[in-house]
């Protein structure tokens, strides 16, 4: 078991770092979570990719700090832009990285800092329909179920180990429009949840690189 990969129970609330790089829909479902009491988190730090991303608007509602990141630095050095990202985490304290629509791989600086607690959400069923348009190439190739995945990030792109998933119907004759919309409640349910997973103490990689989840202490 990899000590690396536990929640931090019993320290006082999760700390994390958000990063995103569009919309942030994903980010207020954590923010409204964590209001509600039903996530014992605290986002430390939101880093933008992008600096017209309106999650950096609803952060800063929430009293959130920000970063906002340089393109042209991802073009010129992409190990040196996620350097500071890391340093910036570290800073202030960040036990776990959470992604939360970030459109950029992250590099060795990230996942060196971080081992096995970078957390990711992907549209699909993992290991199938990986990358950037998991939605549409699923609903092109007309599948009757895919789902969501929460993983942890490695080195191989949407290959890292898997902590849950949730299945999604496709309804026949269901849209494009239609399924991403119920695709992205099913996200803004389970991330939560899993994140309080690992707050909790209950989320481990095992050895032969599986996730086991413990049952709830009251359980």
């Amino acid at each position: 078991m990899s000590d690396e990969s536990r929640g931090m129970a019993g320290t006082g609330p999760l700390r994390i770092g958000v990063l995103i790089s569009g919309n942030g829909t994903n980010l207020q479902a954590i923010i409204d979570r964590i209001a509600d009491g039903s996530l014992d988190a605290e986002i430390e730090l939101v880093v933008s990719s992008r600096a017209g991303a309106y999650g950096l608007k609803r952060a800063g509602e929430a009293g959130i700090e920000t970063l906002s990141m340089s393109p042209e630095l991802y073009a010129a050095d992409p190990i040196a832009a996620d350097e500071v990202i890391a340093c910036a985490l570290r800073e202030r304290g960040v036990q776990y990285v959470v992604m939360a629509g970030y459109m950029r791989k992250v590099c060795d600086p990230l996942l060196l800092a971080f081992p096995n607690r970078i957390v990711n959400l992907h549209p699909a069923l993992l290991p199938a329909f990986k990358g950037a348009h998991a939605i549409a190439e699923a609903w092109t190739r007309g599948v009757k179920v895919t789902g969501v995945t929460v993983h942890f990030a490695n080195a191989d792109y949407d290959c890292g180990p898997i902590i849950a998933q949730r299945a999604v119907t496709v309804d026949e004759g269901m849209g494009l429009e239609a399924l991403e919309a119920r695709i992205h409640e099913v996200e803004h349910e389970l991330y939560p949840e899993v994140l309080q997973q690992i707050a909790e103490g209950r989320v481990h990689v095992t050895g032969d690189g599986r996730v086991r989840i413990d049952p709830p202490a009251s359980a």
